[in-house]
């Protein structure tokens, strides 16, 4: 019989983990004892929770499976909170495992290092941010436990919580026997599908609108293959910029309301049968919209179930919807649609003019055309809307959450759980909270190119108040600064540079390559002036 540390360890790598990632404290040093022996599953450690959370987030995003990030208890995991609540809201698949205080240490009577209010605080909060939460202090009930929070982290795609008290992580403990996906409706799911089938075929402008969650579920080909099928038009939400770009799909491009491309929103809103496939219902994704989208004439599926105005189907998978539309639909009676997805930018000029955000998007579009295509992982903050102009292959971003600090530690995360070097995009203030992770890169063997947008201040927020002086930052020196962290930094100020350096960070491998592009102050995409301009319409409405 296998002790309960290891049956945790067996059961993250059969459901699809491929790495752990954790800041050892007191409370969990046990379990990263048994880890590290082990050699299970990879473990690699971080200099603080964020970047824990943000890493294990960019693995499970990139390869589907569950990323796992493992803390100490009370100081450790409560910094992990904003992680995971960005997980939750973004649908990411992810494990927390805090260590805990064992049953001697509960019942002495004190109170203990690291603990909030009471002993069991820390569970309270998590029960707010994750899917699921399990205490292991019975190895008996251990297996099962572990069984129903694994299937519930990979089957709602959301994270899940494991305490783990550190007198419990030697006791013999049976295997995890994996549970089977959640049972569905046949009939139902069947049902379901011819209405919204009757719904597409009766609609003069039907049109496939496709979120972060078809990559989550691993449907983008069935996605692609309907679309085909009914021959009807695909458009991207924001947060699912990238889905798609490698099926062949007639895809009009990424909806972004006013600040995108005018084709592609007069498509979706005009739609009277937008059929919704994984989509958030945020303002990210719907708050610049040119006019108001009727949700309520629109069909929905998300989160485990179909709605279509008044009708609700509970219990509907997505995958299983999709199937089920794929074995009854036919062909609609139009023209099979063409894809209008706007080519990316090419051809920056190598000249000694000052760099503008969209200079970088066609520095990094050039320069990957020859060098072959990169992950692509980005912070929020106009680095965010400049790289929806890049050809990468995907975009990892928390695009509905805009959480700051992500860029970095998650870059990190994918190329630890892949091996994948990834291209990461990082504004100055979001580098200022976690870019200091690159410091671990030369004992864990990681290199990624990251590129900085330095205007010296929070931009996108200047972008609301220009008058404000209070989202001055001042100049760091970040390339300076990247020797001692075991890289190569470059500083540039003009096009010409730019792209020179970027070809070279790319050929040079073994050390992450830092870029620092001095931006003028004020200087924005033309994406993030048109977001700006349609959120404030918005908040201007009565």
């Amino acid at each position: 019989m296998k002790n309960l540390s290891i049956a945790l360890l067996d059961a993250l790598k059969q459901h699809g983990a491929r790495a752990l990632f954790g800041l050892p404290g007191d409370f969990v040093l046990p379990f990263f004892r048994h880890a590290e022996q082990s050699g299970i599953l990879p473990l690699h450690t971080l200099s603080h929770e964020p970047g824990v959370g943000f890493a294990a987030d960019g693995a499970a995003r990139y390869l589907g499976g569950p990323g796992v990030a493992v803390v100490t208890y009370g100081a450790g995991a409560l910094n992990l909170v904003n992680a995971v609540a960005g997980a939750y809201a973004e649908k990411v698949p992810l494990v927390v495992i805090s260590g805990a205080p064992g049953a001697l240490e509960r019942g002495n009577g004190l109170l203990l290092h690291h603990q909030s209010r009471t002993l069991d605080s820390q569970l309270a909060i998590f029960r707010e941010i994750t899917c699921d939460q399990v205490v292991l202090d019975d190895a008996r009930q251990a297996p099962a436990l572990i069984a129903r929070a694994l299937r519930n982290c990979l089957s709602q795609s959301r994270p899940v919580y494991i305490e783990l008290p550190r007198d419990m992580v030697d006791a013999p403990c049976a295997p995890v026997t994996p549970l089977p996906p959640p049972a569905w409706d046949a009939e139902a799911v069947q049902a379901c599908a011819r209405e919204v089938l009757r719904r597409l075929a009766a609609a003069a402008n039907p049109l496939l609108l496709v979120g972060i969650e078809i990559r989550r579920c691993g449907v983008e080909h069935k996605v692609a293959e309907l679309a085909r099928l009914l021959r009807i038009p695909v458009a991207t939400t924001l947060m699912g910029r990238g889905l798609l770009v490698n099926q062949d799909a007639p895809l009009l491009g990424t909806y972004l309301g006013v600040a995108g491309d005018a084709e592609v929103t007069r498509a979706v809103e005009e739609s009277d049968a937008l059929l919704m496939l994984g989509v958030l219902l945020s303002d990210t994704n719907f708050g610049v919209s040119a006019r108001k989208i009727d949700l309520r004439g629109s069909i929905l599926a998300l989160d485990g179930q179909v709605t279509l105005g008044h009708h609700v189907y509970p219990a509907i998978p997505i995958e299983a919807l999709l199937d089920a539309m794929l074995d009854e639909g036919a062909p609609l009676d139009r023209t099979a649609p063409q894809g209008l997805a706007q080519p990316a930018p090419y051809g920056m000029p190598e000249d000694g003019a000052a760099i503008a955000p969209g200079d970088i998007a066609r520095a990094v579009n050039d320069a990957l055309r020859l060098a072959g295509p990169m992950p692509l992982v980005s912070d929020i903050g106009d680095c965010f809307f400049t790289a929806l102009d890049m050809q990468g292959e995907g975009l990892l971003a928390p695009g509905y959450y805009a959480t700051m600090g992500y860029g970095v530690p998650a870059g990190l995360g994918l190329q630890a759980a892949s091996g994948r070097r990834p291209l990461i995009l990082v504004g100055d203030g979001a580098f200022q909270m976690t870019g200091w992770e690159l410091g671990n890169c030369a004992r864990s063997g990681w290199d990624p190119v990251v590129i900085v947008f330095n205007n010296q201040g929070w931009e996108m927020l200047r972008a609301f108040q220009p008058e404000a002086r209070y989202t001055d930052l001042g100049d760091w020196r970040f390339a300076a600064m990247a020797p001692m962290l075991g890289g190569d930094g470059y500083r540039v100020q003009t096009r010409g540079e730019l792209a020179r350096t970027l070809r070279h960070a790319l050929d040079k491998r073994g050390r992450f390559q830092l870029i620092e592009v001095m931006l003028p102050r004020g200087a924005q995409s033309a994406t993030l002036e048109r977001f700006v301009a349609g959120v404030r319409r918005g908040q201007a409405r009565p």
